[in-house]
C-alpha cells in the first residue's frame, strides 16, 4: 500500500550527533511513548490515513475494472471493488466485510497501530547494520519477499525498529517521504479471489514528523494540529502493508520468480498511470548523506523488512540489550516522563565466525570491502534425511565487518 505523501521538500539535514546505543535506545523509547500518547483519537492522523486509503483503493479499482478480472465477472464493478479492498486491507489483516468508507478503514488501522505500539519490542539499528540492510535491499526483486517464512525468518513477532536517521523515499507519484521507523506484527491475511487465509506480517511505516523533508504545507498542518490540542505524533503513521509469511514462493524456480516480479511491476505501472492526477515532479534537491531511494514500484518497504529479517536470522547482525548507563545524558533530555530504564534491543553488525574448515589463525583470502550477495538457490545436504534439498540463501553481506561497504559502483564507509 502506498504511502501518504506530505508533498514534502527536503531541507538541509543537520549533522547528526555521534550514534551511540544508549542514546539511540533512550530516544527510541521516548518516541514510542510520545507517539502512543498522541495517536489514540487523533482526528488529524485519521484524516491523513483515510486520504491515503482512499487514493490507493480508488487507483486499484480503476486498474482492476479495466483488467481481465472484469471480463470474467457478471458484476465487474462489485468484483473489482472487493478485490481492491482485499489487496489493501485484506493483506493488512482486515477480515471481510470491508468498511463502507475510507474513514472507517483508517480508524481500524489506528487501532492496529495502537495494538502494535502496546506490545512491540523496541529495536534500534546501528548505522553500520542499517547500511548493510540497505545494501541487501537493493539486491532483491519484488517476488523474493514472498519466500518469507515468518516462523523461521522473523525472530520478534511484534516489533518497532527505529532507524539511526530517516530514509528519504521518492514515491511512485514523485513526492517525498522520510521513513524513521518500521513496525510489524503477525496477522492473518484475507483474500477473496479465491477466498483464502494466509499467515502474514503487517508492516507499518512511520514518518519523522520533524524530519528532513519539511514543505510549508506540512509545517502548517503540524502547527494547526498542535494548536487544536491534537498534536501529530513524532512517529507519524504513513503506510500499512501486508507481507505474506508462509514461504509460498520458496519452492519456485528463479525463472518463475522473475516472471512474477515482472507481473508485479506491470501492475504497479498501471496503478501509477491511474494516479497521474496527483503526480508531482521529483524536487531537484541536493543529496543527503544516505542519498534518496527511488521506489517506483512501491515495494521498498517489503524489500527492506525482508532483508532485515533475513540478515538477523543469518547471523550477519547481532541483537543485544543496550548499555543503559548514561542514557539520559546521551539523549540530551531531562524529560521526567521518559522511562528511566528503557528495554530496547540494539541491532549491530556481527563479526563473521570462521568456518570450521579454515585453519586456525590462517586466512585463505583477504577482502578489503564488503558487498551484498543476492538471493540464490543451493542444494543443501541434510544428513538426517540423507538427501539434498533445494533452499534459498541470502541476501547477506560478505567481507570483513570493518571494511567499506560496496553497493554497485559505489563504496560507502560505515562506522561500527
Amino acid at each position: 500500500m502506498g504511502k501518504a505523501s506530505r508533498g514534502k521538500r527536503e531541507r538541509s539535514r543537520d549533522k547528526a550527533e555521534q550514534w551511540t546505543a544508549a542514546g539511540a535506545a533512550w530516544a527510541a523509547r521516548r518516541l514510542l511513548e510520545q507517539t502512543r500518547r498522541s495517536l489514540a483519537g487523533n482526528p488529524w492522523v485519521q484524516t491523513m490515513l483515510a486520504s491515503n486509503i482512499n487514493n490507493v483503493v480508488t487507483e486499484l479499482y480503476a486498474v482492476l475494472l479495466n483488467s481481465d478480472l472484469a471480463d470474467m465477472a457478471d458484476k465487474p464493478e462489485g468484483i473489482a471493488r472487493d478485490a481492491a479492498w482485499s489487496m489493501t486491507l485484506g493483506k493488512q489483516g482486515h477480515r471481510p466485510p470491508w468498511p463502507r468508507a475510507a474513514g472507517e478503514a483508517a480508524e481500524w488501522e489506528i487501532q492496529q497501530i495502537g495494538r502494535l505500539l502496546r506490545r512491540a519490542e523496541v529495536l534500534v539499528v546501528s548505522p553500520a547494520a542499517h547500511a548493510a540492510v540497505m545494501a541487501a535491499t537493493s539486491t532483491l526483486e519484488p517476488a523474493d519477499v514472498s519466500t518469507l517464512d515468518r516462523d523461521r525468518d522473523v525472530l520478534v513477532p511484534a516489533g518497532l525498529l527505529v532507524l539511526p536517521e530517516p530514509v528519504v523515499v521518492v514515491n511512485p507519484t514523485g513526492s517525498l517521504s522520510d521513513i524513521k521507523a518500521f513496525g510489524w506484527q503477525f496477522i492473518t491475511q484475507h483474500q477473496i479471489l479465491p477466498a483464502a487465509q494466509y499467515p502474514g506480517v503487517q508492516v507499518t511505516t512511520f514518518m519523522d514528523r520533524d524530519g528532513p523533508v519539511q514543505p510549508p504545507g506540512w509545517r502548517q498542518a503540524v502547527s494547526q494540529a498542535r494548536a487544536s490540542r491534537s498534536p501529530l505524533p513524532p512517529l507519524m503513521p504513513d503506510g500499512m502493508y501486508g507481507m505474506r509469511g508462509d514461504a509460498c514462493l520458496a519452492e519456485e524456480s528463479p525463472e518463475m520468480l522473475e516472471n512474477l516480479s515482472d507481473l508485479y511491476r506491470g501492475m504497479q505501472k498501471a496503478r501509477a498511470q491511474a494516479s497521474q492526477w496527483r503526480a508531482e515532479p521529483v524536487p531537484e534537491i541536493g543529496e543527503w548523506d544516505g542519498g534518496r531511494v527511488d521506489d517506483p514500484y512501491d515495494d521498498f518497504v517489503a524489500r527492506y523488512m525482508f532483508a532485515f529479517f533475513r540478515l538477523i536470522t543469518q547471523g550477519v547482525t547481532a541483537i543485544a540489550p543496550p548499555q543503559t548507563t548514561g542514557a539520559r545524558e546521551a539523549s540530551g533530555s531531562g524529560d521526567a516522563t521518559v522511562p528511566r530504564d528503557p528495554d530496547v534491543r540494539v541491532i549491530r553488525l556481527a563479526a563473521p565466525s570462521p568456518r570450521p574448515s579454515d585453519p586456525a589463525g590462517e586466512a585463505k583470502r583477504v577482502y578489503h570491502h564488503r558487498w551484498p550477495v543476492r538471493m540464490h538457490k543451493v542444494r543443501q545436504w541434510y544428513p538426517s534425511r540423507q538427501e539434498h534439498r533445494v533452499i534459498w540463501r541470502g541476501p547477506y553481506i560478505k567481507g570483513p565487518v570493518d571494511a567499506p561497504l560496496m553497493m554497485g559502483e559505489k563504496a560507502y564507509l560505515v562506522d561500527q
